[in-house]
């Protein structure tokens, strides 16, 4: 079977695509075929040989639906490829367009449809909690950094950007400040959200379509990065954690992988919802070595076969990035550049292990 993955940079803020590459390899060592989809030709995860077999560049989403099934038709009559995971918030919307024409094609996908697509967006989560009961932040959208309506939060809070990048402020200027910043990036709007003071929870979903739970694991983060990425992170069970995203796979009846980001406030003694991410987490390989295989489990669902419904994984199982060093020759990059392809497979033995995944890996 041969499966593209995409999102296979391992930097210092890690993408899914490594982790869930790594998931289905070592679920399936004999069996599957890993096609390592990639936007920048030093991404980490498309140049290690003991990861994907082979590696392409994609266009950037920017450039449209046309363009990128341009290029997945070229792809696909190279590769055949059977099922693709797409592991990008940005990338999503237009993989989600496309899913007909690349049935058509035989290749097989399992995502949500637009409109869940659209619900769980940060700028609609208001909305989504008023229609479904699940707590959330009170969260401001603005278009200017001088929106006057910035003076009148309580402070701090948290600015965040559509899809990536999130701040702490603390006063109204520090706010309008990180307002500039983000919008420069990813353009308007900006949402601003109240602070939660409280732990922070995460839950990695996977959901049929139907409104029910194929599987779960959840997390606390250990260690955290600048970005408050978590670097090092533990396996937990939470009932109430779960309970929570088992109601908003149900309201929203999601299909595909999610993840649930919250914070368990002390003070009101609940969770709030913070941010609903339409992918498999960065961390996803810690839920396969708590138990449970999410990105195996997301792959029989494309292809129409019956997942294993998993309850139970083990708590108390600590992953931690780390770096190593990926050492690759000029004339691999050069061609990742010119003719945007790399035949992993003619680097390395088929008997080395998975397990030297260049880059910082979850």
């Amino acid at each position: 079977m041969h499966v593209a993955v995409t999102g296979m940079n391992a930097g210092d803020s890690p993408a899914p695509g490594v982790g869930v590459a790594r998931c289905i390899r070592e679920s399936n060592p004999d069996s599957i075929k890993i096609i390592g989809l990639g936007y920048d030709a030093l991404d980490s995860g498309i140049l290690d040989p003991h990861l994907a077999q082979c590696s392409y560049l994609l266009p950037y989403p920017r450039d449209g639906r046309a363009s990128l099934l341009r290029r997945l038709i070229e792809i696909h009559e190279r590769e055949r490829i059977d099922v693709l995971i797409p592991c990008l918030d940005a990338e999503l919307p237009n993989f989600i367009a496309l899913e007909p024409q690349l049935l058509e094609l035989g290749i097989r996908v399992f995502l949500p449809t637009a409109e869940q697509f659209r619900l769980r967006e940060k700028q609609n989560l208001s909305e989504f909690s008023k229609a479904s009961g699940v707590r959330v932040p009170e969260t401001l959208q603005v278009h200017d950094p001088l929106d006057a309506r910035i003076q009148s939060m309580n402070f701090p809070v948290m600015v965040k950007g559509i899809f990536y990048d999130a701040y702490h402020a603390r006063s109204a200027q520090e706010a309008s400040h990180f307002v500039t910043k983000i919008a420069q990036v990813w353009g308007y709007p900006v949402l601003i959200q109240q602070f939660v003071s409280g732990e922070e929870y995460n839950a990695a979903i996977l959901g049929d379509g139907s409104g029910a739970v194929v599987s779960s694991a959840s997390m606390k983060k250990l260690v955290l990065t600048e970005k408050r990425k978590g670097w090092a992170c533990v396996s937990i069970e939470n009932p109430e954690l779960t309970a929570l995203a088992e109601k908003i796979v149900s309201a929203l009846k999601w299909r595909g992988p999610m993840e649930v980001e919250a914070i368990y406030s002390e003070e009101d003694r609940c969770f709030y919802l913070i941010e609903l991410n339409p992918r498999f987490p960065a961390w996803i390989y810690l839920a396969k070595a708590a138990g449970v295989d999410l990105p195996t489990e997301c792959l029989k669902l494309a292809r129409g076969e019956p997942p294993a419904r998993q309850s139970s994984y083990r708590s108390g199982v600590v992953i931690s990035n780390y770096t190593t060093n990926l050492v690759v020759k000029l004339d691999e990059i050069k061609t990742l550049f010119t003719d945007g392809e790399l035949q992993n497979d003619k680097l390395v033995s088929k008997t080395k292990p998975i397990a030297a995944a260049g880059g910082a890996q979850q």
